[in-house]
C-alpha cells in the first residue's frame, strides 16, 4: 500500500488529499524517526516517548471545506453547525457551510497582534443555546506590558453572515504583565461542572519563565475559574497566602493545547524547549516541573537549568515528544465516524504538519498514529457529524484552510 496518495486538481476546494495506513512492516514501530535532540535522556517508564503506531490505521479522507480564510488561530462549532472562527490579527468571523466567512463581526476588543500574540482561542459557554456567551482569550496590551487576557461577550449573529458582539467585558487577566512577545498560550475548555480551564504561557524569557514555579505570579499556570473570571471555592490555593486563587496547576511553559476527556478530565500539551512537547493530565495543585525538571535542550544546545528530568516533587508527562511536534489545538474523539480513534487524542502539529492520534489505555498512551497533512496545524475541533476539522496556517501569516478528515 502506498503510504500517502496527494491528488490535487483545480482550487484548494477540490483538493483531496488521501493518508493511506503505512506499510505493514512499519506497524508496530514508532511514529518517529528522527534522533531526539537529548539522546542521553532517558524516558521514567516504559511506553512515555515514541509509542509503537497502531495495528490497524485507518485510512484518511482529508478536504479543504473552507480556503483563503485569513491567518486563523481557533475554531469553534455554533449549534446549527456554522464555525466561528479568530483571526490572529484580531477579527472574529462566522464560517458558513458553505465555506464562506461572513463580514467582521463589530465588538472585538483591540488585541496586541505582534510576535506569538494576537486574537487567540475561543469558546462557547455551556449555556450558549439561551446566553448566546462566548468566551475568548488574547494578548492585550497594558500600562506595564502585556499578557494574555480572557473576555466574555454575548454573540448576536445578523442576517448577513455576520453579527456583534455585547456586553464584552475582560473578565480575567494573566498577572503580572511583562513586556515581550511570545509564550502568551492559550487554550479555553469546559469542564463537566461548567468550569472554565484557561492555559497560559510563561513568557518565554529567562527573566519571566522562572515564575512558573511562583504562586503569586500567574505566568506559566493553568487556571481554573467561573464564566465570571472567578476562582472556583474548591480550587487547590484559594486558601493559601500569597497564591493566586485562580491557579490550578504549575510548572508550565506554553500551553496551547487543552481539552477534557470522556470523564470530564482536563489533559494538556504542551510547547516544550528543542524536545520535550508534554501531554499532561493536569491535577489540582500539582507541579509539572517547567524550567526546573524537563526533557529536552535549550534551543541553543545547552541543558535547560541542571538537565533534570526527574524530580521526586513534580509530576512526569503522561507523554512526550523529542524531536517536538509543537503542538497546537486538540479534541477528544468520541464520535463513531471514525471508529479506530474513537477514545484517543487528536493532537494539531505545527512542526510535524499533521495530525498526532494518541490511543490511550487507561491514563497512558497506548500508541502514537501521525496523520500527515503537510500543513502546519493550528486548532482541531470534532464537528457534529463526527468528522474532524483541522485549521491550517502559514508560518509568519498568509492565509488559512480549515480541512475536513473523515474516514476513507
Amino acid at each position: 500500500m502506498k503510504r500517502l496518495a496527494l491528488l490535487v486538481t483545480g482550487s484548494m476546494l477540490s483538493a483531496v488529499l488521501m493518508v493511506s495506513p503505512l506499510a505493514a512492516q512499519t506497524q508496530g514501530r514508532s511514529a518517529e524517526t528522527k534522533r531526539p535532540n537529548a539522546p542521553d535522556q532517558k524516558p521514567a517508564f516504559t511506553g512515555q516517548t515514541r509509542a509503537p503506531q497502531p495495528d490497524r490505521m485507518p485510512e484518511i479522507k482529508a478536504e479543504a471545506v473552507a480556503e483563503d480564510l485569513p491567518h486563523l488561530w481557533s475554531m469553534e462549532f455554533l449549534p446549527d453547525g456554522r464555525m466561528l472562527v479568530t483571526a490572529k490579527a484580531g477579527a472574529m468571523h462566522i464560517v458558513s457551510a458553505e465555506g464562506e466567512a461572513g463580514p467582521e463581526i463589530e465588538g472585538v476588543p483591540d488585541v496586541l497582534a505582534r510576535g506569538q500574540g494576537g486574537l487567540l482561542d475561543v469558546a462557547l459557554a455551556p449555556d450558549f443555546a439561551t446566553s448566546g456567551l462566548i468566551l475568548f482569550s488574547f494578548s492585550e496590551q497594558r500600562d506595564q506590558g502585556n499578557g494574555t487576557s480572557v473576555a466574555s461577550a454575548k454573540l448576536v449573529p445578523d442576517d448577513r453572515g455576520g453579527g456583534k458582539l455585547e456586553n464584552v467585558k475582560v473578565i480575567f487577566r494573566q498577572m503580572p504583565s511583562y513586556d515581550g512577545n511570545n509564550h502568551f498560550g492559550s487554550r479555553l475548555t469546559f469542564g463537566p461542572r461548567n468550569e472554565l480551564y484557561v492555559t497560559v504561557g510563561e513568557r518565554s524569557d529567562p527573566e519571566p519563565r522562572v515564575q512558573a514555579q511562583d504562586l503569586n505570579s500567574g505566568l506559566g499556570k493553568i487556571f481554573r475559574i467561573d464564566t465570571n473570571g472567578k476562582a472556583l471555592a474548591d480550587n487547590p490555593f484559594v486558601n493559601r497566602q500569597g497564591a493566586q486563587p485562580e491557579i490550578w496547576s504549575l510548572g508550565h511553559r506554553n500551553l496551547q493545547s487543552a481539552t477534557v476527556d470522556g470523564q470530564g478530565r482536563l489533559w494538556t500539551v504542551e510547547h516544550g524547549p528543542r524536545g520535550g512537547d508534554e501531554l499532561n493530565r493536569p491535577e489540582a495543585g500539582k507541579n509539572y516541573g517547567w524550567p526546573e525538571v524537563t526533557y529536552g535542550i535549550e534551543y541553543s544546545g545547552d541543558p535547560v537549568g541542571k538537565g533534570i528530568t526527574q524530580n521526586a516533587e513534580t509530576e512526569q508527562p503522561v507523554y512526550y515528544w523529542d524531536p517536538v511536534i509543537a503542538p497546537s489545538g486538540m479534541a477528544y474523539y468520541n464520535a463513531d465516524a471514525i471508529p479506530e480513534w474513537k477514545g484517543s487524542f487528536l493532537v494539531g502539529g505545527l512542526v510535524s504538519q499533521g495530525i498526532v492520534v494518541l490511543h490511550m489505555d487507561g491514563d497512558k498512551v497506548a500508541s502514537e498514529e501521525r496523520v500527515p497533512l503537510k500543513a502546519r496545524i493550528r486548532d482541531v475541533k470534532v464537528g457534529p457529524d463526527g468528522a474532524v476539522y483541522a485549521v491550517t496556517e502559514q508560518r509568519g501569516g498568509g492565509k488559512s484552510t480549515i480541512l475536513r478528515l473523515t474516514k476513507g
